[in-house]
């Protein structure tokens, strides 16, 4: 079985590092989940989920760098890893109100400072996931 880290995204959105686009991450991300069939509710908590990971992402983002965010889809789940090009970033805060949020709605919630680059990935699953063909 191929590791979710090791296939390619079946989305991948690539944005300026700046909070003036957050709100095309947040967009972007419940338009995925309303295809996925994803609840009203449960699209509200992903797009909030998004928010807060974009927050924690961009206060470490190398200026003029880009934020990128890869989307894993299946039924009634959705993994996004929203990664920056940052010069020193720092352990995760696990301590914030962002990361409090993402680890209440998300599934499944990680974050990783590598020397040159800092990411944060999520997993959300639907309360209903729609019948198959």
């Amino acid at each position: 079985m191929v590791d979710r880290q090791e296939r390619r995204a079946d989305v991948e959105l690539r944005l300026p590092a700046d909070g003036a686009y957050a709100s095309v991450l947040r967009t972007t991300t419940a338009g995925l989940a309303a295809r996925l069939d994803f609840t009203l509710d449960d699209i509200e908590d992903l797009r909030m989920a998004a928010g807060e990971a974009g927050a924690m992402v961009l206060e470490r983002a190398e200026p003029g760098g880009d934020l990128v965010c890869a989307y894993h889809l299946a039924p009634g789940r959705l993994t996004m890893t929203l990664t920056v090009t940052a010069d020193q970033p720092a352990d995760p805060d696990y301590e914030s109100f962002a990361w409090q949020v993402l680890s209440t709605l998300a599934a499944d919630a990680s974050a990783e400072a590598t020397p040159d680059a800092f990411t944060v990935s999520l997993t959300m699953e639907s309360d209903l996931v729609a019948p198959g063909p």
